[in-house]
């Protein structure tokens, strides 16, 4: 390792603070990444990056998004990075699982001759980064009394916030906050580009390329609120596809298939490309590799001209956000910066491409792997005083009858667009603690059926005509027995659902709240009886009082 890479792995934030003594700790940022892992610590209106020690006593300021088979049992983080190299199975990129569209907390994951449970090896792999955070600030306090902010994608489906808020609980954290990981960056933008704002220029666009997944969002900081306006995201592009091209890049002018690789030897090579795209400068003309006692170089200038299909796939999911913010367009005059953020961003093809196109308003963030841990820091900090509206980025639909049965169609409830132009959004708590704010929906119809039977999927957005754009997700079914003869009935079934001819009113509510996820409370208006449900969660949860 170059002592400029160990520099670039220790080096602290700008408002680091040493962080002795327990009681000065606030709460924490956790950035759960597909590659590494970050958290950032809200200390006394300070926010440093919380260093963790692998097996050789150097410091790093993440802890490694890995977990590895030995033995029959699960090893995490610096332990797993150590045990692949002694040919351990390895699993990279659990945060990708997270992000498919069918996703449950029981999804198989392979890793070694095994399949685990997606939301059992995400448990696994946070309960082992408490205890590593519980080291790292030396006190006998327990981690779980602090209070936590963690993000997801922009653009994560309700099973990924489900999952994620579900396993950092069952691991042992105290979550107070879940954010979109943009809109965290664009707290920590706040913080340290101060300046860049004024009353014109009150707009700030949110590049976050990470290990495993791509998003951007446009924020208002007008009148000192942190306003989303908008959101767009992949789940399937990042750091890791570079290191991937990379080491195919490697792969072809030395003569060899990665299937003629032992796992050890890939890992080897995904490591090494890593390293050398971590460590590249502007100055850089070259990387080298080590594959099988032989060196393999590879030009700077044919791996960037090799990522600009990647850098395309970005730009275009940003063109719905920025269409209006070419040079001379009327609103140009109201972006502050368009803010790089993710360790993806570090390679020095993203700014370059960036900036000839959107000129000297684009920032990189001075420490861009940390720059949503720091964000997510603020926003759980009480000093910091700040507060967000965030937007829905994904539509909310449930199927219906249409013309007396004879077809289906989808009530889109919820879309980004709509909650947009209606002006609501979930909102943080505020710093005097008063109540999350949160978008409600409601429907009220006359039922036709002995109960009601409601099946829920989420889509990207929807056209000009309303349907559905992009995968539809599906969320789960609700059924509410209207016919008072169904409700002792155990796992009301589609087929116990029949047409009776108008019956009773009945009333939906849809809330979506602070972390992003949808509550809905369907009710009786006849007699009362009610039921809620999160929606993206397996089973209906009692009525609320």
């Amino acid at each position: 390792m170059t002592t400029q890479r160990r520099k670039n792995q220790t080096r602290r934030s700008a408002t680091s603070a040493p962080t002795s003594r327990r009681a000065s700790v606030a709460g924490m940022g956790i950035d759960l990444g597909t590659t590494r892992t970050v958290v950032s610590l809200a200390d006394r209106g300070n926010y440093p990056v919380l260093p963790f020690t692998d097996p050789a006593g150097d410091s790093y300021e993440y802890f490694p998004s890995l977990t590895a088979l030995v033995d029959g049992g699960l090893v995490h983080g610096f332990a797993a990075r150590e045990a692949a190299r002694q040919g351990a199975p390895l699993l990279r990129g659990l945060k990708r699982s997270l992000a498919l569209p069918t996703a449950t907390w029981s999804t198989p994951i392979e890793l070694g001759d095994r399949a685990w449970p997606l939301g059992e090896l995400l448990t696994s792999f946070l309960t082992s980064l408490r205890k590593a955070i519980a080291s790292g600030l030396r006190s006998t306090g327990p981690v779980s009394a602090l209070p936590v902010a963690i993000a997801v994608p922009a653009h994560a489906y309700a099973a990924q916030r489900l999952i994620t808020l579900d396993a950092f609980r069952s691991a042992g954290f105290s979550v107070r906050t879940v954010l979109n990981e943009p809109s965290a960056a664009g707290l920590e933008y706040t913080h340290r580009q101060r300046s860049t704002l004024t009353s014109r220029r009150t707009r700030v666009l949110v590049y976050d390329l990470g290990g495993g997944t791509f998003d951007t969002s446009l924020v208002d900081t007008a009148g000192g609120r942190h306003e989303v306006l908008g959101s767009r995201g992949l789940p399937d592009l990042g750091g890791d596809d570079v290191d991937l091209l990379m080491a195919q890049m490697v792969l072809e002018r030395a003569g060899l298939e990665e299937s003629e690789l032992s796992s050890t030897e890939v890992n080897d090579l995904l490591d090494q490309c890593r390293a050398a795209k971590e460590a590249l400068s502007p100055q850089s003309r070259r990387v080298v590799i080590e594959l099988r006692g032989s060196t393999v170089t590879l030009r700077t200038d044919e791996l960037y001209e090799a990522c600009l299909p990647l850098l395309d796939r970005s730009l275009s999911t940003m063109a719905p956000l920025v269409g209006h913010l070419e040079d001379q367009a009327p609103d140009l005059k109201e972006v502050a910066g368009i803010y790089l953020v993710g360790g993806g961003s570090c390679l020095p093809i993203v700014p370059r491409v960036l900036r000839e196109r959107f000129g000297r308003r684009v920032h990189r963030s001075p420490y861009p792997g940390a720059s949503t841990a720091i964000g997510l820091a603020i926003a759980i900090d009480p000093e910091a005083r700040v507060s967000l509206i965030d937007r829905l980025s994904r539509a909310l639909g449930v199927f219906r009858e249409a013309d007396e049965g004879q077809r289906a169609v989808l009530d889109v409830v919820l879309s980004p667009e709509a909650v947009a132009e209606r002006g609501v959004g979930s909102h943080l708590e505020d710093a005097d603690g008063q109540a999350a704010e949160a978008t409600v929906v409601t429907r009220e119809y006359t039922a036709v059926h002995n109960a009601v039977h409601l099946r829920f999927v989420e889509c990207a957005g929807t056209d000009e005509a309303g349907s559905p754009r992009g995968v539809l997700a599906p969320l789960g079914h609700l059924i509410l027995p209207l016919d008072p003869a169904l409700r002792g009935v155990d796992h009301l079934g589609p087929d116990s659902v029949v047409r009776t001819g108008p019956g009773p009113r009945v009333h939906e509510r849809y809330e979506v709240d602070s972390s992003g996820l949808v509550r809905l409370t369907i009710t009786n208006l006849a007699d009362g009886d009610s039921r809620t449900l999160v929606l993206g969660r397996q089973g209906v949860l009692p009525p609320e009082s």
